[in-house]
């Protein structure tokens, strides 16, 4: 019946736009904000609150179509079937290349048009097929164990905002047209950096003055001010004792008024029922209360279920209704924005071809940002570029995973380059041992590729496995799947109170006993040849490891069946099979003897680190490090293989900073190569052997140990990035290496702009990245903060006068006297190098007036 209505809708939506408009609403000649007003007037109370919902059905007495708020595309359309995947937003902040990067999200906005259009077509709109993107994160990444630092741009507000207004752009497309190609979502504001462990209880309070409008609010006023972002996502936590999409001081007061916010405030998933939920901030008595505060407060879009309950606050006399039109108006802004409400013929980004979707010259783009996100930390000797053709032996248990390139919040790509791969399209020498597992002296030796044709998964919104599916997959890797941070399954499943059914043939390559390991909350059931050998069906709120050892036989078929029903809260399935191995060193260095280099590709996992996830290993506790450094499995066979004498490269996969000092000792090379997306394991090829010279830069600090970290709960910013740290990092924010060098000439300041001289002083072309930062010798807190950077590309022997725009407020810092951002006369100092410890930067002097 719903189908039926949204056809009927979007017919008489067309139909309107070549008859006599009756409505104002309808009369494209009317600014937006004309439009939603008379809209607006019209509308029931309880049809204004169906509109603040995230999926809010259609009206048909007016003609307003069904709408999906929520989408998600952080470094590509994600949770949406095929499409690219770029490599993650930390990797992506690695290429400080903001001109590439909105291209990027040109091609993501491009997929969520398309996808946007079929869903139209078939005549619903379900999560993540709408056109509001919940992207970029522009929190600022403080603490390098915070697990969702990836989805970030890094540790520097100037970085972090110049990526971001590029995200923006490529998603809303071109501001002079009419309509918006899609909305972007700046999040989560405000001053947000994990832990995920206690989000929904925790309270950032006594937070200074300073840090707040020094670090953590200069990317939101740039996407505000410069790129007009549609959107901006308030956060879980409190701030002050209020939770964020309930504090007027922030909302209000910063949002609006001072940074001069005009657009859409969206809640983050289940942030309102944090409001009241007992454990959680606890700051209303019930769900009404919550949501009229949290509407007062300037939430107009809520992600969860609580604003049904808005009558009842408006009866209760906790808000009135014109309090609800105010965000009603706003979001029937943001829709027109869209042309949601117009004819498609009216609005020139829905005839986007659909072969745009996952196309060559996107996975060309994909390829090209993965490779200057690759970041060369260390390269001992020269040991890097490898001859094409060299010996080597490949360990790690990122060599050859798929799934760990793609990140988190991704969509699905229709090939991957593993690590593996492509290091087999450069040499034919290669030996591949995966040696160890992420935090274990044992793994499973992963037997799921013996699965024939992938674990094909059917998904029920029901407990019983009846009735029409809700959604189908086919899983070629081990599964990993969790509902943490509101994820579903797959596209079309609930979040809780559904089940699933996963079946498959094992032909095993060979004879020997396997462990069948299935981790899950709830009840799940492994079934192998029609006999139970895994029984744990009993409702439960955590995970439960369960492992079963069988002997296999070789070319012998084994159906597999796994039920799992999910009760509600934490929704977690897990799978894999294969026989247990334990890591060996001695072995390991007998079966890498005979290669010319170690090529160890490790690091840790988008499995372990991430947003609210449920994880048992090691060094992890809610999706969060409770440790930065490397897992002892890893570091003790690296180790290992140096004392054999051998020439190791250590490929390190990561969504932040990991303590890698031993390591540096270790290993002869260390690239750091992030999460790459699905052209990551080629790119990092082209880089180790030299058909590529590596262009990234760190956005993030990489400190030397644990002992360099302040209090994780401590938001203020003392002793943190490198803009206020006292030590000495192992890798400085900034730093990275080239195959190549290069020498600066001194800068001169005049007419609002920096000039200096770079000069490729090697025998290979390359690209430096000139980072110029701004210090005030008598503020004795911030050491120095980047205000500009550019990319210079050159030619062998080659030397450029480059010029970068430093005007006026660029000087702008925290003034103590005025407790004030602002330009404050007296001398300063510009610095121009290639990273930010750079020891051979040069300066110049600056008197502002």
């Amino acid at each position: 019946m719903k189908k039926r209505h949204l056809m009927l809708t979007l017919f008489a939506a067309t139909a309107l736009s070549v008859s006599a408009q009756t409505y104002p609403y309808q009369n494209k000649n009317l600014s937006f904000e004309e439009r939603a007003a008379d809209l607006c007037s019209r509308l029931t109370l309880d049809e204004k609150v169906n509109l603040m919902m995230r999926g809010s059905e259609a009206i048909e007495r007016l003609d307003i179509p069904q709408f999906e708020w929520w989408s998600e595309g952080l470094h590509g359309l994600g949770r949406n079937g095929y499409a690219t995947v770029f490599p993650i937003t930390m990797g992506m902040a690695a290429s400080w290349d903001p001109v590439l990067l909105e291209q990027v999200f040109s091609v993501v906005s491009d997929e969520a048009r398309v996808k946007n259009q079929q869903a139209k077509r078939a005549g619903e709109i379900k999560k993540y097929q709408g056109l509001s993107i919940w992207t970029p994160n522009i929190n600022i990444f403080r603490d390098p164990r915070w697990g969702r630092g990836q989805e970030t741009y890094g540790e520097d507000p100037w970085l972090t905002a110049r990526m971001g207004v590029a995200v923006v752009r490529g998603l809303e497309g071109d501001p002079q047209a009419k309509y918006r190609k899609t909305l972007a979502c700046a999040k989560h504001f405000a001053v947000h950096s994990g832990p995920e462990w206690n989000r929904h209880s925790f309270n950032v309070e006594n937070l200074p003055a300073r840090d707040l409008w020094e670090t953590y609010l200069p990317a939101f006023k740039a996407l505000i001010q410069e790129a007009n972002v549609a959107e901006v996502m308030c956060a879980y936590q409190r701030i002050d004792g209020q939770p964020c999409c309930g504090n007027n001081h922030y909302l209000q007061q910063i949002l609006r008024t001072d940074l001069g916010f005009k657009g859409l405030v969206v809640s983050d998933c289940g942030a309102i029922g944090d409001f009241w939920i007992k454990g959680r901030h606890e700051v209303s008595p019930d769900a009404a209360a919550a949501s009229a505060k949290a509407v007062l407060a300037g939430t107009d879009v809520e992600c969860g279920v609580n604003y049904k309950r808005l009558p009842d606050a408006v009866k209760r006399g906790e808000i009135t209704e014109e309090q609800i039109d105010v965000s009603v108006r706003r979001l029937l802004v943001s829709r027109l924005s869209l042309g949601d409400l117009d004819a498609d013929d009216d609005v020139e980004w829905t005839r986007i071809p659909e072969s745009v979707v996952a196309c060559q010259a996107s996975k060309d783009l994909a390829l090209k940002m993965a490779r200057e996100t690759m970041t060369l930390l260390q390269n001992r000797d020269g040991v890097l570029p490898l001859a094409h053709g060299a010996k080597v032996a490949v360990l790690g248990p990122n060599a050859n995973d798929s799934v760990t390139l793609w990140g988190n919040y991704s969509g699905y790509p229709t090939s991957t380059v593993t690590i593996l791969k492509g290091i087999q399209g450069k040499t034919p020498n290669v030996k591949f041992i995966k040696g160890v597992g992420y935090t274990r002296n044992e793994m499973i030796d992963s037997r799921f590729d013996e699965i024939r044709g992938g674990l094909k998964a059917t998904y029920w919104n029901n407990m019983e496995f009846q009735g029409q599916p809700a959604a189908k997959a086919v899983y070629g890797e081990a599964v990993n799947l969790s509902n943490g941070g509101a994820t579903v399954f797959a596209p079309g499943v609930n979040l809780e109170q559904f089940s699933a059914r996963y079946e498959g043939v094992l032909v095993p390559s060979r004879s020997e006993t396997m462990t069948f390991q299935v981790n899950a909350d709830d009840l799940v059931r492994l079934i192998v040849n029609g006999d139970t050998v895994i029984n744990s069906w009993k409702a439960r709120a955590r995970i439960v490891e369960n492992k079963r050892e069988l002997a296999v036989e070789a070319g012998k078929e084994y159906n597999i069946q796994i039920d799992y029903v999910q009760n509600k809260d934490v929704a977690v399935m897990q799978f894999d099979l294969g026989p247990v191995v334990a890591v060996d060193g001695d072995r390991v260095a007998r079966e890498v003897s005979d290669a010319d280099y170690v090529i160890f590709v490790g690091g840790i996992s988008p499995k372990l680190e991430g947003e609210e996830m449920k994880v048992t290993d090691p060094g992890f506790k809610g999706g969060d490090r409770t440790t930065i450094e490397l897992p002892q499995s890893q570091r003790d066979l690296i180790a290992r293989l140096h004392k054999e004498g051998k020439k190791v490269i250590f490929v390190n996969c990561s969504g932040g900073a990991v303590a890698l000092t031993p390591e540096s000792a270790n290993a002869d090379a260390i690239l750091q190569a992030w999460y790459g997306g699905e052209q990551g394991g080629q790119a990092v090829a082209d880089v180790l052997f030299g058909d590529y010279n590596p262009e990234g830069r760190l956005p993030v600090t990489f400190y030397k140990d644990d002992s360099q970290l302040p209090d994780f709960l401590d938001y203020t910013m003392s002793d943190r990035t490198y803009r206020f740290f006292d030590g000495q990092p192992l890798w400085a924010f900034g730093h990275g290496l080239s195959y190549t060098t290069f020498r600066y000439g001194k800068p001169q300041y005049k007419d609002g702009a920096v000039t200096f001289t770079v000069e490729n002083t090697g025998d290979r072309d390359g690209v430096s990245i000139a980072q110029v930062y701004l210090r005030n010798p008598a503020d004795k807190v911030l050491k120095k903060t980047l205000r500009a950077f550019e990319r210079v590309s050159l030619k062998a022997g080659e030397k450029k006068t480059v010029t970068v725009a430093f005007p006026r407020d660029r000087f702008e810092c925290w003034d103590a006297s005025t407790n004030t951002m602002r330009v404050v006369p007296g001398k300063y100092e510009i610095l121009v190098g290639q990273s930010s410890d750079d020891a051979g930067m040069k300066v110049t002097g600056v008197k502002v007036k």
